[in-house]
């Protein structure tokens, strides 16, 4: 999930600062404490959906249905970007005109289950889903063993290549990390990448971190503790600075936002990104974001990042969504009956068509049977997320992650830009 801060506070500390100030405001309450029937039975209900991740199909079957199982009522769907979301929602969500149905990323949901931004949705664990739901989501949507934000998709990291360019260098698919990047420097020249890697990317970075022996946090003795300059994380930070000077041409500081465009250039060979980025290379040259449907993106092949093993995948980053109804929401039963749709069988088909993992187990039967959605599966298989500290979000908020790798990048010192990130870590998780 991409964030952009732009103020020095954590995120944590506007949340409380934001609901006190609604606290003390002309009293228009919401309802924390589970959606419930006490809303308007029509209404004008506001879904936010973030980038271009959900498909048109989807979108169009949440508007109808629930327009038409919700007579008098309508739906519209505000699109939102993930730079700047945590802070967009916090004032968002704490205002007099909060939308009624969001979308946040898995690393943010705890920072807002926390803080009691989402109503309550224990009591409708069952019909929204119940046991078919993804757990790894629903323990990122929940809070003090409460059920806040339901899961909305998931994606692994594959490797994207085209023939095209991986066949000029002769060169085979990697079986472990080290061929991976040997490949990658191999193919690299003064205008293509052999592996694309903008400073701010520290999401393709954390594979590097865990095969390495290295981890991100850890609690002991009921303190968190980072592990960026443990000797295993010291290890993989080489490695990636390694890649970056001598296997990347993309920007230093530059961020993970529309690779396509490099890609469709033909100056990528390896490019790691979520599995739904194949949309976007495979859109046709005149849409509104030009892929290259009949170039590059029409021989597109993919794998699982290899891992320090031959033969075993490489542990990835598991990124995704959760979705839930904000507590400040003036229509909780309408809300409901949206996100009751985003969590049908038919939306969730939807998904899982378009090669995103489906926030219901029993829906991924109809994820194509196709080579980069199966390298998809095998990277999910291995997947790792975040540390599950509410205060996560407030690590990623202030770009410390982003910072560290940029300096990482422009051939900074690995041993003290990690022991500086890892002060930072401890200081937010702690604090």
């Amino acid at each position: 999930m991409k964030r952009n801060r732009l103020v020095a506070t954590t995120v944590a500390s506007t949340i409380t600062l934001a609901l006190a100030l609604t606290a003390c405001s002309s009293g228009d309450s919401g309802s924390g404490d589970g959606a419930s029937g006490d809303a308007a039975k029509t209404g004008d209900i506001r879904v936010w959906l973030v980038g271009t991740d959900t498909p048109p199909e989807a979108r169009e079957y949440l508007k109808t249905t629930f327009e038409a199982e919700n007579k008098g009522s309508t739906l519209t769907i505000e699109e939102q970007s993930w730079t700047g979301l945590v802070d967009k929602l916090t004032t968002s969500l704490a205002s007099s005109d909060s939308p009624d149905v969001v979308e946040v990323g898995n690393t943010q949901a705890a920072a807002f289950t926390s803080a009691g931004f989402f109503t309550d949705l224990t009591d409708h664990f069952e019909e929204l889903g119940g046991k078919d739901l993804l757990p790894g989501f629903v323990k990122a949507g929940s809070y003090d063993e409460k059920f806040y934000a339901a899961p909305y998709y998931s994606g692994a990291r594959v490797v994207f290549y085209s023939q095209q360019i991986v066949d000029q260098t002769g060169t085979q698919v990697p079986t472990t990390l080290d061929e991976y990047v040997a490949n990658g420097k191999a193919m690299t020249t003064d205008t293509r990448s052999g592996i694309y890697w903008p400073g701010q990317d520290w999401y393709n970075g954390l594979p590097y971190i865990w095969e390495n022996g290295g981890f991100i946090a850890e609690q002991k003795d009921g303190k968190w503790e980072a592990g960026f300059s443990s000797e295993g994380g010291i290890k993989g930070l080489e490695q990636i600075q390694d890649v970056m000077t001598n296997a990347s041409r993309a920007p230093k500081d530059g961020q993970e936002t529309d690779q396509q465009i490099p890609f469709c250039e033909g100056n990528i060979g390896y490019l790691s990104a979520p599995t739904w980025v194949q949309g976007g290379i495979r859109a046709e040259e005149t849409a509104e974001s030009p892929g290259c449907a009949t170039t590059y993106g029409s021989d597109l092949h993919a794998f699982a990042l290899p891992g320090a093993k031959a033969g075993e995948p490489a542990k990835v980053f598991a990124g995704g969504s959760n979705v839930a109804i904000a507590s400040k929401s003036k229509n909780q039963e309408l809300a409901l009956s949206a996100l009751e749709i985003m969590l049908s069988d038919g939306y969730q088909k939807f998904l899982a068509e378009k090669g995103n993992i489906p926030a219901k187990i029993s829906q991924a039967q109809f994820l194509p049977e196709d080579e980069i959605t199966q390298a998809g599966a095998a990277a999910a298989a291995n997947a790792e997320l975040t540390p599950a500290s509410p205060k996560w979000a407030d690590v990623e908020a202030q770009r410390f992650l982003q910072d560290a790798f940029v300096q990482i990048a422009q051939g900074g010192d690995v041993k003290a830009i990690a022991a500086k990130l890892d002060e930072q870590i401890e200081s937010t998780l702690n604090s």
